[in-house]
């Protein structure tokens, strides 16, 4: 039996246009700055066809949430008593707080609220952002805020909570409209927003506008009072200790993060791993290939050098056993050169107050030789490994 079509298909990537190089300067603590660096605007992600069935599914998402078809706060639209009051939101994954509510919740992702999960659709919308690398792979979202905007419906100047991490996006549909980016936008009246050093981008049906960097954190942005109507749907990934109780993220979408993208071959590095040669010098203990480089610790490096600085081979207490008959008469010429005092030390048992001597193979104590772990290196570990005593004072 052959497997459904996928909601949205994998192919048409190629006539997506991306611009990544939005500039507007504007003072910062005295300093000028780029206050759009981090914004991409993704044109035609969505095809004509496609766009009709997100806006068909959205619109029956509203009337099912109008009905009281939907869990208890993911569908909201308040009074219109005034222009630019009333856009209408439906929350998925999780219910955000734009105020303190009737029940004292501060504004955030109120984490023991229930709202629905992603349909299926804004799940398969999800996946193509992040095999269309229109999102990275480390910020998959796993909820949205469905906007519906009447005739002269705004959204007012603001800076998206971090609540939820950087990049986040969002999505337009029906018309076209002006977002507004600038430090210190303000409200001139109903629907109408601006300040000095604002500045518009256009949003494109079928676009996707991605928010990093400056653009997310440093200006504010605003929707002034929209023309006609329209649809817009932000995709967010939640911070980890702000994800409501008992949730599970979308099936579709649990494998993406983990999904390693295709390997990037920097100038010098083989395209095949080297063979092992048999040499000493290249092998830990054990005969083990052992490296310590940024390249497997980032967070030891700052960045990986273009070419990795040499590293001693033999580990530290590390001692190669020696062998054959030279080692047998150097061992036999040491006994004899020994003092009668000192061979009697030598036959003494040890007690427990005195020190093992270090043999081949071993670190002092007699622990095998060399081996990384949070012990050596508590850096890497939250603590001293239970069994491990720590040295007593003299």
């Amino acid at each position: 039996m052959s497997s459904p079509p996928p909601l949205l298909s994998d192919e048409g990537m190629n006539r997506v246009r991306r611009k990544k190089d939005f500039s507007h300067m504007d003072r910062v603590n005295g300093r000028p700055v780029n206050i759009l660096q981090g914004l991409e605007l993704h044109t035609a992600v969505f095809s004509p066809e496609e766009q009709r069935a997100i806006v068909a599914a959205v619109l029956d998402l509203q009337d099912r949430g109008r009905r009281g078809l939907l869990r208890e706060r993911t569908y909201s639209e308040p009074r219109k008593w005034m222009r630019g009051k009333g856009r209408a939101t439906i929350q998925f994954g999780c219910c955000y707080n734009y105020a303190v509510d009737r029940d004292g919740n501060p504004p955030g992702i109120v984490r023991d609220s229930a709202v629905d999960p992603l349909p299926p659709l804004l799940a398969a919308m999800v996946r193509r952002l992040v095999l269309w690398r229109v999102l990275p792979r480390a910020c998959v979202p796993d909820s949205c805020i469905v906007n519906i905007y009447d005739v002269d419906d705004c959204i007012p100047p603001h800076v998206d909570s971090h609540d939820f991490l950087r990049p986040f996006c969002t999505a337009s549909f029906l018309a076209d409209c002006d977002i507004l980016f600038g430090r210190s936008l303000r409200v001139l009246g109903p629907g109408e927003f601006g300040g000095a050093g604002s500045t518009a981008i256009n949003l494109p049906a079928g676009s996707v506008l991605v928010l990093g960097g400056n653009g997310a954190d440093v200006a504010k942005h605003c929707v002034p009072a929209v023309p006609a109507k329209r649809i817009s749907i932000t995709f967010r990934k939640m911070d980890a200790g702000k994800v409501p109780f008992g949730f599970t993220p979308h099936a579709m979408l649990q494998n993406l993060s983990a999904a390693a993208p295709p390997a990037v071959l920097r100038p010098g590095m083989a395209t095949t791993p080297p063979k092992n040669t048999g040499a000493a010098e290249e092998q830990s203990p054990g005969g083990v290939p052992f490296s310590l480089s940024t390249d497997e610790f980032p967070s030891l490096g700052a960045s990986s050098p273009a070419v990795r600085p040499a590293m001693a081979s033999t580990p530290l207490y590390y001692r190669p056993q020696s062998t054959g008959a030279a080692h047998q008469e150097s061992q036999s010429a040491a006994a004899r050169a020994a003092t009668p005092k000192q061979q009697q030390q030598a036959a003494t048992p040890l007690n427990k107050h005195q020190a093992a001597p270090v043999t081949a193979g071993q670190s002092p104590g007699g622990v095998p030789s060399f081996g990384l772990s949070t012990d050596e290196f508590p850096a890497l570990g939250a603590s001293l490994a239970s069994g491990r005593r720590r040295p007593g004072r003299r």
